[in-house]
């Protein structure tokens, strides 16, 4: 296997008043306390930039010998106007020819994190949803495939790309040929559907690839299921603790018989994300809450 079997967790560690914006970033205590928590249940976590931030979590995983593998992401800024998205994405001339420029330089950085952290690095990503029409940061599957190209020349890592699984279908052919293995992302409560269902989705989208690509490994680099909600695109009563529980715990069950590396979305909940409202479902699909509590997935697991 080009990606070894493993359990996975998506790690994005920003606390209270934390944001990769404003380049607030968690301190290096607050970074080891959830490496300890992480590595008591998993061997991969995967992050989504070349920040200082991801820098200093390579570097205490490293400092403190901790049992966890990287998945490093490259975040790639928006390269033309979408008009599309409702919540950003116009771009003047010269803010698109800055992008461009920091794209390449997260880039680079993501090809000399892979050299410096041999050991902690286990694979790189030429980007995390970059391709989707409601994306406010636009980049064209072209560039895309310039970014897994060079990575492969480069990063002496595997290289994939993280992508909706609808995208695989027709948009990314080409990037799918290239890469050494295909990422996916499956979120059926995004499209409405409750727990029997969702948890057939993700296996029956899984399998779709897998028949598309049948000569490429396939793992999924995003699933999950939030624990509260506003009502908006999911529904409020089956966003809770009791459906994650069940969902994630299933779905890592299937994972674990069929070997297929699943990274869930996410290890800690992330209340800087979304709208002010404390209810918006985009800050409530850690494992555990901000505070680092656990929820109620980590209990006992369901089996099937």
């Amino acid at each position: 296997m080009i990606f070894p079997y493993g359990k996975a967790r998506c790690y994005s560690g920003y606390r209270e008043g934390q944001n990769p914006m404003d380049r607030l970033y968690p301190s290096d205590e607050e970074i080891i306390e959830d490496l300890k928590i992480l590595e008591k249940d998993f061997d991969y976590i995967r992050m989504y930039d070349a920040s200082a931030y991801t820098l200093r979590t390579l570097e205490l995983i490293r400092a403190h010998q901790i049992n966890l593998k990287v998945m490093l992401t490259m975040n790639l800024l928006g390269e033309m106007s979408n008009p599309d998205c409702s919540w950003g994405g116009k771009f003047t001339t010269s803010e698109i020819a800055k992008n461009i420029e920091n794209n390449q330089d997260e880039l680079e950085k993501v090809i000399l994190y892979a050299h410096q952290f041999k050991d902690e690095v286990i694979s790189v990503s030429a980007g995390n949803e970059s391709v989707p029409e409601w994306n406010e940061n636009l980049v064209s599957p072209g560039r895309v495939l310039y970014f897994v190209k060079e990575l492969k020349k480069r990063s002496y890592k595997p290289v994939t790309y993280c992508d909706n699984v609808h995208y695989w279908k027709d948009h990314l052919k080409e990037v799918a040929e290239a890469v050494d293995f295909i990422s996916i992302h499956l979120y059926p409560v995004w499209e409405g559907k409750g727990v029997p269902e969702a948890i057939d989705g993700v296996i029956s989208g899984y399998h779709y690839i897998k028949s598309l690509y049948p000569n490429k490994e396939v793992i999924i680099t995003e699933t999950g299921w939030p624990t509260k909600s506003n009502h908006f695109q999911i529904q409020s009563h089956i966003a809770n603790e009791h459906n994650q529980k069940i969902f994630n715990s299933v779905i890592d069950t299937w994972s674990e018989k069929e070997k297929v590396t699943c990274f869930f979305f996410e290890a800690f909940d992330e209340t800087w994300k979304g709208s002010e409202d404390p209810f918006e479902p985009e800050k409530h699909w850690g494992y555990y809450d901000e505070r680092r509590k656990p929820k109620a997935i980590k209990q006992t697991l369901v089996h099937v």
